[in-house]
């Protein structure tokens, strides 16, 4: 496996490969892999001869009093599992690469942008599309594989993809949880025992949520109000946002069909997670 550190490095591997007759797939990440990152790569590898995982901790993506600086950075794990998974390469920028001195563009998908972890997160799918519209430009890809359990990413690059006519689709793979429900995340390492314990009530409110819904009940206010009290039972944890949406374009509905998204954000402790389930 290569580890690569230039945008001409990238473009030039994925050039030869496309050459050679392979298709190029691409698993961008921030690194700090996990078992949800597994299935990315290994999602790549099925369908793609040729596949990619970037490592760069986007710093366009965080807010000022966000958790960049401590964000996890295990580089020579992640790049010894990107291996054991048969990925081909690793591109791992410096953010001088990404962002040149004296920058000044960005990708900024209007409306969508400020619904859901964008309301709370003020310019994060800003920074979110500009980065990854900078690897989609340099790696050329046939596929990109991103994880369902970031649904509102998912929604804004594929409105990005398609309003700029980018000649590559996006594959959504299903969420990664431990045995106890918890979705996998980078972040869960920063909780504490007792802490981890309370954001089970987050796949907890969704598997409540799903029954609901498997039962007949449609009705968004009703949804919301049972998710809500039940995360309320755990008083440590702080809900951000508790929402019934189109999953195309993250406003809201009032009753919920197949493939509508319900999805939580909350703050367990000073950790903020989401999660979600795609209903029918």
């Amino acid at each position: 496996m290569q580890i690569l550190h230039t945008v001409n490095e990238l473009r030039a591997w994925s050039r030869a490969a496309r050459t050679a007759g392979k298709n190029v797939g691409l698993v961008p990440t921030m690194g700090a892999l996990h078992a949800g990152h597994a299935s990315l790569v290994q999602a790549a590898r099925q369908r793609c001869q040729a596949v990619a995982v970037t490592i760069f901790v986007n710093p366009t993506q965080f807010g000022p009093n966000e958790d960049y600086a401590r964000y996890p950075r295990t580089f020579d794990a992640d790049c010894a599992m990107a291996e054991s998974l048969g990925a081909d390469v690793v591109f791992a920028p410096a953010v001088e690469e990404m962002y040149p001195l004296g920058a000044e563009t960005f990708v900024e998908v209007e409306q969508i942008s400020d619904r859901l972890d964008g309301q709370s997160r003020p310019g994060h799918f800003r920074g979110v599309a500009t980065v990854v519209a900078k690897l989609f430009i340099a790696a050329e890809p046939d596929f990109a594989f991103f994880g369902q359990k970031d649904a509102a990413q998912v929604s804004v690059l594929r409105r990005m993809i398609a309003d700029m006519r980018m000649g590559l689709e996006l594959i959504v793979c299903p969420i990664v949880r431990e045995p106890d429900g918890l979705a996998l995340s980078s972040r869960n390492r920063y909780l504490s025992a007792e802490e981890r314990r309370q954001a089970l009530v987050l796949s907890r409110s969704l598997r409540a949520i799903e029954q609901l819904v498997a039962g007949g009940q449609r009705d968004s206010e009703k949804l919301t109000a049972t998710a809500r009290a039940l995360l309320a039972e755990e008083p440590a944890v702080r809900v951000d946002y508790i929402a019934l949406v189109d999953w195309a374009t993250l406003e809201p509905v009032e009753k919920a069909e197949p493939g509508t998204l319900f999805a939580v954000a909350a703050w367990v402790g000073e950790t903020r997670l989401i999660d979600n389930t795609i209903l029918g």
